[in-house]
């Protein structure tokens, strides 16, 4: 079995030692993967060796081991503590409960009693991974329930239920792969009327409805899902291209015909409109029902589609919120491409339904009015987006085709990203800089946090952070450090101060930590280095 890593934290190097050699780490399952001799060492060999359990003495130097304890309950949170300590003191003691430590224990520490709360703390760990282990037989048990999620999730889809923006996460949860593009829907049902002296379908046929399909269609650049829908079943297909529509409505009369000469059945399909996208196959299989519904009226066709029996009710546009959305956070925070894609997805629908232009005008200024909502918001003037003189609408009539129009919006939508992302740009910049100016002013002050400036710059610090080390290429903290070691090393070079008053000049309380800190900087003591520089 697979052994516990253990990181053993103590400044004394006897103490270490004998830890390491008195217990018999194998046995009760686990391995010693490292030892520290302070708390700044042991958070680094932490990230690096990520231990199950950490054993650390509260009194060290530079950090001590309750403040360990807090910082690795935030890195490693199911990692297990244990601290030990020469001071009966009850305040460590709560303050260690506090820190979900596991265990304090006493000084001098002696191998039985480690030995016993190892064995405890292993007991407690093999219990976790028992129900890690659970939860894996319980992922084991979904994978086994995926067709039953995934025909619910088809259902729900062609019930309209799924949001729009919800669709391909859903469908990659399912492990399902439903490309953009055209999309169309068939409901397929069989009669049997004359067999039980009533109509309709029989439930038990639509699983063999739905196999037969799947063994026998066979439209070249067509792909086909099928499912259980209500009391039929749905062929959802995804097209090449909008005209493939009539090519597939011939396979499926093909296989309606196949139907009746292998298994009897007559068959009856309604098939909506291609649609763009997975996200809208609810409007197309509303109208293969609708399609259904002129059964009685066309007598003995068995492939109805809707595009031929109504106008399309769908020709007048609109921008939905869900391409707001979209558009707005592509111009916010997208690339050109994606700017670019969108506009031009939003144009297209015009051209899907081949409008004129002047069909198109409220359609275009829908979505010239979002650009324009969005600049404002932004606190952008709209003459610098959309040039000298604009008052919030054009005339589309002036453009010579659609394409035309097309390449305005996009000219002013690209535009806008441009000028947001300067000012994004801008905007950072200044945060960072504000950052630095009051990080050259408070270095001098031991506490110093990246909380304290955050709450300067009413920012919050998961935020700032990433945006001051993605600016700066360095964290908070050791930019922060490098800026102390700078002045520490001028005041050795220039001063004849002493070492404490310099490190407390340069933000150190403890002068023992401003040494250990500066030598690791520079790679010589302090006094080291104001010997070598004087010397030089």
């Amino acid at each position: 079995m697979e052994l516990y890593r253990v990181l053993l934290v103590d400044d004394e190097e006897e103490i270490r030692e004998g830890i390491r050699r008195k217990i018999g780490w194998e046995g009760l399952g686990f391995e010693l993967c490292g030892a520290a001799a302070n708390g700044m060492d042991a958070l680094e060999l932490a990230e690096q060796v990520r231990p199950d359990v950490v054993l650390t003495d509260i009194k060290m130097p530079y950090m001590d081991g309750l403040e360990l304890c807090r910082r690795l309950r935030q890195m490693l949170p199911a990692s297990k503590m244990v601290v030990f300590s020469g001071f009966d003191d009850f305040e460590y003691a709560r303050q260690a409960v506090g820190m979900n430590v596991y265990e304090y224990i006493l000084k001098p520490i002696n191998a039985p009693e480690l030995g016993e709360v190892l064995g405890r703390l292993r007991a407690q760990l093999d219990q976790e991974r028992l129900e890690r282990r659970d939860m894996e037989a319980l992922r084991r048990r979904y994978e086994d329930s995926l067709p039953i999620l995934r025909e619910l999730f088809f259902t729900r889809l062609l019930d309209g239920r799924i949001p729009a923006g919800q669709v391909r996460d859903r469908a990659a949860r399912y492990e399902l792969e439903l490309p953009g593009g055209w999309w169309a829907a068939a409901l397929m049902s069989a009669d049997v009327s004359g067999q039980d002296g009533e109509g309709g379908c029989d439930e038990l046929l639509l699983p063999s409805i739905q196999s037969f399909f799947q063994g026998h269609f066979a439209l070249p650049g067509c792909t086909l899902h099928t499912v259980l829908y209500n009391d039929t079943a749905a062929l959802l297909f995804r097209l090449e291209g909008e005209e493939q529509v009539y090519p597939l409505i011939e396979e499926l009369g093909r296989l309606c015909r196949l139907a009746a000469s292998l298994l009897g059945l007559t068959l009856f399909a309604g098939v909506g409109r291609p649609c763009r996208g997975p996200e809208r196959l609810h409007q197309s299989a509303e109208g293969a029902a609708a399609a259904a519904d002129y059964r009685v009226l066309m007598g003995g066709a068995q492939v109805l589609y809707i595009g031929d029996l109504e106008p399309d009710r769908s020709a007048g546009l609109a921008l939905g919120e869900e391409d707001r959305r979209a558009l707005a956070a592509a111009v916010k925070l997208g690339g050109r491409e994606e700017v670019a894609r969108l506009i031009h997805r939003q144009v297209d629908r015009a051209r899907e339904r081949r409008l004129s232009l002047p069909q198109s005008c409220m359609f275009f200024l829908e979505v010239l009015r979002a650009l324009t909502q969005l600049a404002q918001a932004s606190g952008v003037e709209l003459e610098e987006v959309f040039g000298p003189g604009f008052a919030g609408t054009v005339d589309i009539t002036g453009f010579g085709s659609l394409d035309e129009a097309e390449g305005w919006l996009l000219e002013r939508g690209l535009k806008l990203w441009e000028r947001l992302g300067r000012q994004r740009s801008d905007s950072a910049w200044k945060t960072v800089e504000r950052a630095k100016s009051f990080i050259e002013e408070h270095y001098a002050d031991s506490g110093l946090s990246v909380e304290t400036l955050c709450a300067h710059l009413h920012l919050s610090p998961a935020y700032f952070s990433t945006l001051f080390k993605r600016e700066t290429q360095k964290s908070f903290t050791a930019y922060v450090t490098d800026l102390r070691m700078d002045h520490a090393a001028q005041m050795l070079r220039d001063t004849d101060e002493k070492t404490y008053l310099i490190a407390e000049r340069a933000g150190y309380a403890d002068p023992n930590y401003f040494s250990y800190v500066f030598k690791r900087h520079f790679g010589v003591s302090p006094s080291k280095y104001r010997a070598g520089e004087r010397q030089g």
